[in-house]
């Protein structure tokens, strides 16, 4: 992690964002301060514990992300504790944001109950996660009424996938740093049109660049 880290400085990211939760947090904490110190006070910090904290624990850690100038923590606990979120929503020094609380909720009305009820500053939107553009639209609808504000990642399409996220995204008239990837962590995947130049995704290839492996498929008409 900690190479990666200085990979991404290297390479001109000015936000980066840090799994959390799964460590010794004192060995997490030590990492982020390398991360500030490297980073320097314009590097955006946003960590992701993936529900790794609980209610003995959260508020304490919250004030240790805060001292660092974290931009914001994607679900601090686990998804289905309404009452306890709401609670950190409401206390935490640091920005919360929903990920796998949103997981599974169809569109419809339960939808801005959970928003009214948590009142998140941030939701993540995984738009393969939550019935897709037209899903993810919903949230991002009912989300504006309450004044919580989202940004879009991918979870692990494939290049075709994360060309069609990325397009979306595009869409949308977003600014900040959003979460897509390239697929670069597979070893087997579709060639991709996509290609980082910095920290910014970028467009670099014809829209048919997937048909050479696309027409290998047995299901696809040649």
């Amino acid at each position: 992690m900690r190479q990666r880290i200085i990979e991404k400085l290297a390479a001109g990211f000015h936000c980066i964002k840090v799994k959390i939760g799964a460590i010794d947090w004192q060995s997490e904490l030590s990492l982020l301060n390398l991360l500030r110190c490297e980073g320097g006070e314009g590097l955006t910090i946003r960590v992701d514990a993936n529900g790794g904290f609980d209610e003995s624990n959260c508020m304490s850690r919250l004030e240790d992300l805060a001292a660092l100038g974290v931009h914001s923590i994607e679900q601090p606990v686990r998804a289905g504790q309404t009452r306890l979120m709401a609670e950190i929503c409401r206390e935490s020094p640091v920005p919360v944001a929903l990920d796998e609380e949103l997981i599974g909720i169809l569109p419809g009305e339960r939808r801005a109950e959970l928003l009214s009820a948590i009142k998140p500053q941030y939701i993540i939107l995984k738009p393969a996660l939550c019935y897709g553009f037209s899903g993810a639209l919903d949230w991002i609808a009912r989300a504006g009424q309450l004044g919580i504000g989202y940004w879009i990642t991918s979870a692990l399409e494939s290049s075709v996938g994360l060309t069609a996220i990325a397009e979306f995204t595009g869409t949308l008239g977003l600014e900040g740093p959003q979460g897509l990837g390239t697929g670069s962590l597979y070893t087997n995947n579709f060639a991709s049109p996509l290609s980082l130049d910095g920290e910014c995704l970028t467009y670099s290839g014809p829209a048919d660049i997937y048909y050479n492996d696309l027409k290998k498929l047995p299901w696809i008409e040649r």
